[in-house]
């Protein structure tokens, strides 16, 4: 764990694939939306509403990745004490609450035509804002106290009890009678979407993974040097 939390080995990895997340990511989007918008088929019931799936799903797969990340980070951090494992937290959180403002908001944009209504207490949507809520509840958890350990640590905790409501969000459309359809993509026999739909799908999706990456890093490099300059600070202050 010390060998793969190494700060300095971190970050020569991460400066090394960071431009190339940033092409592949500024890439796929503009292919993606263009296989979305214009090359895919309109829904046989939803026509051109159906669109919207291809900015909504794959959101919702980065805000579902960004929490993942944000756990597993928060239970390291608890057992190993790994600063970088805290710094990690700390980045994912943002991002995965602006994934998740994403799918809420053309979520709402999807339902009003087919549902006839924006929000529903639907099993699905309430998840998933419980999801947004627990991103705002560690933000501001970790950032409650001066010490960003200890800050980390209460937020960490928040964290690990949040993580329950991931296989809530996967398998609430399965467990309870919603309005959510179920799962096209992610089936035992196989995606039940046609292939002209799958492909601006995986493509959005990789799109944003690769924009997952390169923001990952991003805030890591920020967060990394607000915590050297703090140390700096404490030293000169004890001097």
């Amino acid at each position: 764990m010390h060998h793969i939390s190494n700060m300095n080995r971190f970050f020569c990895i991460a400066n090394a694939i960071l431009p190339i997340f940033c092409v592949v990511s500024a890439g796929m989007f503009p292919v993606g939306l263009y296989y979305a918008l214009i090359e895919s088929p309109a829904d046989y019931q939803q026509g051109d509403t159906v669109r919207i799936m291809y900015v909504h799903v794959p959101a919702a797969w980065g805000a579902m990745i960004c929490y993942l990340t944000m756990a597993m980070a928060s239970a390291v951090f608890l057992i190993y004490n790994q600063p970088l494992a805290n710094l990690a937290a700390r980045a994912a959180a943002p991002i995965g609450a602006g994934f998740t403002l994403i799918v809420l908001v053309t979520g709402s944009f999807w339902g009003q035509p087919v549902w006839g209504t924006g929000w529903v207490w639907d099993a699905r949507l309430t998840s998933v804002l419980i999801l947004f809520f627990l991103y705002l509840g560690y933000i501001a958890l970790a950032n409650a106290f001066e010490d960003p350990d200890r800050g980390g640590r209460a937020g960490a905790v928040l964290a690990l009890v949040g993580a329950i409501n991931l296989p809530i969000i996967k398998f609430s459309v399965d467990w309870w009678n919603t309005l959510h359809q179920s799962s096209s993509l992610w089936r035992i026999r196989g995606p039940s979407i046609v292939p002209e739909m799958l492909l601006p799908l995986l493509l959005m999706g990789c799109a944003y993974f690769s924009l997952f990456v390169v923001m990952m890093i991003l805030r890591l490099r920020g967060l990394y040097a607000g915590r050297l300059l703090r140390q700096m600070r404490i030293a000169a202050a004890s001097r």
